[in-house]
């Protein structure tokens, strides 16, 4: 009679329900998942359509869906790669293209951190991590981590895009302030049929040597043709924190 007491007085598991908390306010946070049962953070599922924020992502949201060749200028916090990635993976979602292909150049910001670790993929990854951040936060990790696995998006440094024709794609070449004039001019010629591309930087926040960046060499001399969209952000258009954009107007 002893056992069948405490049957009855044990709880049934499937009347229990975790709910995980926050450690400010001790509520349950919507991104954990108790049934998952190690604490991790969901697959989380965004809103498909981004709106534009200032008149300037304006008129570059205009521009990728008007040309075949956008070249994005203007400084950090703008939201130039976030929109890039964002109009890439709403393509892809339309069938508009087969695939989403990145590269940015390897370039280190002023310091040097030596020969690093791993294969090739664990040495390129540090300088890939902005454009990982941007497409998991537009797709979630789930989704980034299969559409990588079967080829559909590509993430590559600029070295690794050398005799390639890029065909039913959509390209977005970040952070390109750090590419040399013919380094460009190559990503530039990659563009194949039925694709799209997207060059984003800032050419007034090179790590390169003086007078080594072509961006806005390259960009002033598309700016003529009108089959190319030259957009010019300012801080007009940071939406970062509000003193991001202050510190741009005096440094």
């Amino acid at each position: 009679m002893g056992k069948k007491y405490r049957r009855r007085q044990a709880p049934k598991t499937a009347d229990v329900h975790t709910l995980h908390t926050d450690d400010k306010h001790g509520k349950w946070h919507p991104l954990m998942d108790a049934a998952a049962g190690d604490d991790s953070l969901r697959d989380q599922r965004y809103v498909k359509n981004v709106s534009p924020r200032s008149e300037g992502q304006r008129q570059l949201m205009e521009a990728v869906d008007q040309h075949n060749l956008v070249m994005a200028l203007g400084p950090a916090g703008t939201g130039k790669t976030y929109l890039a990635i964002s109009k890439a993976v709403e393509a892809f979602e339309k069938g508009e293209v087969g695939r989403i292909v990145l590269t940015r150049p390897a370039v280190e910001a002023g310091e040097s951190l030596g020969f690093l670790p791993g294969e090739m993929e664990d040495k390129i990854a540090p300088y890939l991590r902005p454009l990982f951040d941007s497409l998991t936060d537009r797709m979630g990790g789930r989704s980034l981590k299969t559409m990588m696995k079967n080829g559909e998006i590509e993430i590559a440094p600029v070295g690794f895009m050398r005799g390639r024709t890029l065909n039913n794609a959509f390209v977005v070449i970040d952070e390109a302030q750090n590419c040399t004039y013919t380094q460009i001019k190559m990503l530039l010629t990659r563009m194949g049929w039925n694709s799209t591309m997207v060059v984003t930087g800032d050419p007034d926040q090179t790590d390169l040597l003086p007078g080594m960046s072509g961006l806005a060499d390259i960009s002033q001399r598309l700016e003529v043709l009108d089959t190319v969209g030259v957009v010019h952000l300012s801080d007009k258009d940071v939406v970062r924190h509000p003193l991001v954009a202050e510190m741009l107007r005096v440094v």
